[in-house]
């Protein structure tokens, strides 16, 4: 794995760890379970992917930019067809889900 990425991750790792740590309302509620009587352990799991983007993505077919960060991933387009990304096309495939990509009939 790339000693960037790595470093990346770990980074978000801490950050996570101090959000949890520095949390005004976890902390009450641990505090309150442990008024309670009772010991608190607590394990979180995290799935984190990570997926190299290629040149090729990052621009649509269309001429216009990729996605920015708050905007809908998918776009529709005049005629009420959905324009999916490469990103939900991988995804779709993956759950083994085949995309129509023919016009809708009627």
């Amino acid at each position: 794995m790339d000693e960037r990425l790595k470093d990346l991750m770990q980074e978000l790792g801490n950050a996570i760890n101090e959000s949890l740590s520095d949390s005004d309302r976890i902390a009450a509620a641990i505090g309150e379970i442990k008024r309670a009587g009772y010991d608190v352990f607590l394990v979180l799991e995290a799935t984190i992917g990570f997926n190299k983007r290629d040149e090729s993505e990052d621009s649509e077919e269309d001429g216009h930019a990729a996605e920015q960060p708050g905007e809908p991933a998918a776009r529709v387009d005049a005629h009420g067809r959905i324009k999916l990304t490469m990103q939900d096309q991988k995804f779709l495939r993956a759950l083994k889900i085949s995309i129509d990509e023919e016009h809708p009939k009627g």
